[in-house]
């Protein structure tokens, strides 16, 4: 009898050993959508990236589709859209939940005489 309990916990012990590997490692990771969006004021310069496979890849694929030695990253994004204005005297970039929500933010915040540069939604 000792010698099957002893067999039988040898057996559940190895059984446990080899699975819980194999389980915790076959979930892959589910990343957020990434995204960012890069700006230049003076040349108008405007670049965003979405569905990026990270934060650091988003600003640097913006950076390069904004083109302009001096644009700088102005918002990044996980699950949310952005949005950036520009107006007389300043622009403004600013998160919503949606595309509408962006832009209505960043407008209000800009003030009179400002208007849409450019939008971005990671989905």
């Amino acid at each position: 009898m000792r010698r099957i309990s002893f067999r039988l916990s040898a057996a559940l012990q190895l059984l446990v050993l080899f699975s819980v590997p194999l389980v915790a490692g076959s979930a892959p990771k589910v990343h957020p959508p990434t995204g960012a969006i890069a700006y230049h004021r003076d040349s108008g310069s405007f670049g965003y990236a979405v569905n990026a496979k990270d934060s650091r890849s988003a600003r640097i694929a913006a950076l390069n589709q904004c083109g302009h030695p001096k644009c700088e990253v102005v918002a990044s994004l996980s699950k949310d859209c952005g949005a950036v204005v520009n107006g007389p005297k300043r622009f403004v970039a600013s998160r919503g939940a949606t595309r509408q929500e962006a832009e209505t933010r960043a407008l209000r915040l800009c003030g009179e005489g400002c208007s849409i540069v450019g939008w971005a939604c990671p989905r």
